[in-house]
């Protein structure tokens, strides 16, 4: 018997070290206001103190009455703690590594995406990491964020995980630099917005804005692309390249980014917009391991043990013709019986050949594959 070798967690520590001293991490946005946790403990539980003693508040909710302004609770929510947790999701999901490597930065401009849909007042929101359909992103969103109106700023959509031929870079999906204030209809369009076209196989696609505030007005002559801009090579960018040559003028303030994958709205927009053969990825598994056959295998049915030594094409084979005996040119198929076990099988069969003609009947086990 071949006993299991376990990692123990302090092995495991000592092969995933890293030397703090070269893999740290260093914020590149806003800094992040310091606050005391224990002052802030003390006001919590003062709050509650003062809520429990309201007899007028207790009366409310015991009678099902009380309603939660939940307007006021998602303003006090980015006023206090958003910055943090936005940025936990965004390392949950990669987002920063794949973006500038050992950076990060703290979200302090609330940044809020929305698809309009069919209709007046339907939105696909981009929040942190939900999924939208490219049907659903196929036209340009509206963004909100609270700015100055002498300041400005530049808007940037990639896709983290979508380019066809290099492994570290992105498509740029909306550019848009030199925005007054948060008015982005005046803001100078560098490349023009694209839909999210995820080929089919590939999972799920990260597409992140990100909002920089600019300490002047920006150049971004080298970045303008001819509108409407359908070349995906022209679109390729390099998000971290791009911040480190400029990283003294501007500074990643707002972040928000959704996941897309494949929905077959997108066969049209290959053939149609890009005008290209729609890529079609799938993933070539390792075949599976079967151990060498044996002259008398133990608890093993022989049917299902000889079948994993044969040609799967010979076994599809004999499904299929199984299938075009039953099959007229001229005339639609008999439908399934309503109770397939009533009619009587004959008793003198082998029981392994009764249980495949019970599963055949009921449409189970490797009939469905081969159908």
């Amino acid at each position: 018997m071949v006993e299991q070798y376990e990692e123990s967690p302090q092995e495991s520590g000592k092969r995933n070290y890293q030397d703090p001293t070269l893999a740290f991490k260093v914020n590149i946005g806003f800094a992040q206001p310091k606050t005391s946790r224990s002052q802030k403990l003390t006001e919590r539980l003062k709050y509650l103190k003062e809520r429990r003693a309201d007899k007028d508040l207790e009366k409310l909710a015991r009678t099902q009455q009380l309603t939660i302004p939940l307007d006021k609770v998602k303003e006090e929510w980015q006023e206090s703690v958003a910055a943090q947790h936005i940025k936990t999701v965004a390392e949950h999901y990669g987002v920063f590594q794949h973006l500038y490597g050992d950076a990060y930065f703290f979200p302090r401009v609330m940044l809020g995406v929305r698809y309009r849909q069919q209709g007046d007042d339907c939105f696909a929101v981009v929040h942190r990491g939900n999924v939208i359909k490219p049907a659903e992103a196929a036209v340009m969103p509206e963004v909100s964020y609270k700015a100055n109106p002498d300041s400005l700023w530049t808007l940037l959509l990639t896709n983290l995980d979508g380019h066809f031929m290099l492994e570290d870079s992105e498509y740029v999906h909306w550019f848009v630099g030199n925005i007054p204030g948060n008015d982005i209809g005046k803001g100078e369009v560098i490349c023009d917005y694209l839909q999210p076209f995820p080929p089919k196989g590939t999972g799920f696609h990260r597409l992140v804005f990100v909002l920089y505030k600019q300490e002047k007005r920006m150049d971004y002559g080298s970045f303008k692309r001819q509108q409407p801009c359908l070349c995906l090579e022209e679109r390729t960018f390099r998000t971290q390249d791009f911040y480190q040559e400029r990283q003294d003028d501007l500074t990643p303030a707002g972040l928000a980014f959704f996941q897309s994958d494949w929905d077959p709205s997108l066969t049209d927009f290959f053939h149609n917009t890009l005008e290209m053969q729609e890529p079609i990825y799938e993933y070539d598994f390792p075949p599976p391991y079967i151990r060498p056959q044996e002259w008398f295998p133990l608890i093993q049915p022989f049917n299902t043990y000889m079948d994993k030594y044969r040609d799967e094409k010979q076994i599809a084979k004999e499904y299929l013709l199984k299938k075009l005996k039953k099959t007229h040119p001229f005339r639609k198929p008999d439908p399934p019986p309503k109770y397939p076990h009533a009619f009587r099988m004959d008793l003198n069969l082998p029981s392994w050949l009764r249980v495949e003609k019970k599963k055949e009947r009921l449409g189970w086990g490797r009939i469905i594959e081969h159908s």
